[in-house]
């Protein structure tokens, strides 16, 4: 095979899939890139056995000839590409499966490996299709993927649940310590299915599809245990996560009487201030809810610091006190886009439900956010 292509759109092809391609010393094959070149249209896939991703590169001046799959390294590879971005690229493939790179002013060699033991596409069979915009797909992934869980024993947490309903299409990401739901209700359906998708796998469609500047169709086809994502030139497939999802609409509390709006600038701005003296371990801050005001403070008794700050709010309910993680909140925080932030509390001990304000949330799209963190024992109670 030989083929010339632009530096600069080769690199971004390669970082847009190369996060799969990490060392695995069981089956080695998967620290390289699958290069395949068919008629005009050339072919890089990556894959970590659970997630393959693949993007195609439309070409003017290719051959097809002679060997037309080559497997290449994909760290060294990747990193020489990166340096060779300002200028097109002749690349040569040759019978033995070594790789040529020549510029105009240097000439580079790799040596590939044949493709016949790189890992096939996960096919998909006996789907279920749906499509959907772009923008939706990244925004309820942004919403829903930080609230995961990082924990092996517990896959089910570690994934973002796609649940179908009359309600909507939801999107649940937890972590049993806090928890995201965003509901879109343009995708109801009659009948209810669901599945959980990978964080990695996740990651990568939010990384392509959020340097796209426009807003593009998305199609996706799923059956019991595998789901794919078609777009622009890239095909994303990867096996579902087994299991049964935790029954997350039981841990949402339905009678909450404890009000409190307060400016989402504002409170994000004070609890990083005041985050900076809480235990690092902890990471707990206090809410203190009083009529109009809200006194954040953070305490490490350990190396004899304190922070406290008041903001003005509407606060509508008993006063209270209650524990809550710094980290969590600035994560949720970061998330609403509403000029106000509602709390909405029953007891100190009891999960804090977190919304934008509903009179600023009036959408044509009918999305909604609900997000749920539990609290924190206080020191010293």
């Amino acid at each position: 095979m030989r083929f010339i292509v632009h530096g600069a759109t080769l690199a971004r092809s390669l970082n847009s899939v190369i996060s799969l391609a990490g060392k695995n010393a069981t089956i080695p094959i998967v620290e390289n890139f699958l290069i395949d070149l068919k008629e005009n249209v050339l072919t890089i896939t990556a894959t970590d056995l659970e997630t393959v991703a693949n993007v195609s590169i439309e070409l003017q001046d290719a051959e097809d000839v002679g060997v037309s799959s080559v497997c290449v390294p994909a760290k060294d590879f990747s990193v020489l590409i990166n340096q060779l971005t300002a200028a097109p690229l002749t690349v040569i493939v040759n019978e033995d499966y070594s790789v040529d790179i020549m510029t105009t002013d240097g000439r580079y060699n790799f040596n590939g490996l044949p493709a016949d033991d790189f890992p096939q596409m996960i096919q998909i069979e006996d789907s279920v299709e749906f499509k959907i915009n772009s923008s939706t797909l990244v925004n309820a992934i942004n919403k829903t993927l930080f609230a995961t869980a990082q924990d092996e024993y517990r896959p089910q947490m570690s994934g973002v649940l796609f649940e179908f309903s009359p309600k909507g299409l939801t999107f649940v990401g937890t972590d049993s310590h806090k928890l995201v739901r965003f509901r879109n209700k343009s995708f109801a359906t009659d009948d209810e299915r669901a599945f959980i998708l990978p964080k990695k796998a996740l990651n990568i469609i939010q990384k392509i599809l959020a340097s796209v500047n426009e807003d593009i169709e998305v199609r996706v086809e799923n059956n019991v245990s595998n789901i794919a994502f078609y777009f622009d030139n890239y095909h994303i497939a990867c096996r579902l996560i087994e299991g049964k999802y935790p029954q997350y609409e039981a841990a949402i509390p339905q009678d909450n009487p404890n009000k409190l709006v307060v400016s989402t600038s504002a409170l994000l701005s004070s609890i990083k201030r005041v985050q900076i003296f809480a235990n690092p371990a902890t990471n707990q801050i206090r809410f203190s809810l009083n009529d109009k005001r809200l006194t954040i403070v953070a305490e490490d008794s350990n190396y004899g610091r304190k922070g406290k700050e008041e903001l003005s709010c509407d606060y509508q309910g008993e006063s209270m006190d209650i524990g809550l993680n710094a980290k969590y909140l600035t994560e949720m925080l970061n998330n609403i886009e509403t000029e106000n932030v509602c709390f909405e509390l029953s007891r100190p001990e009891r999960p804090c439900i977190i919304l934008p304000c509903e009179e600023e949330t009036e959408q044509e799209n009918d999305e909604s956010l609900l997000m749920l963190v539990m609290p924190v024992i206080l020191v010293g109670d």
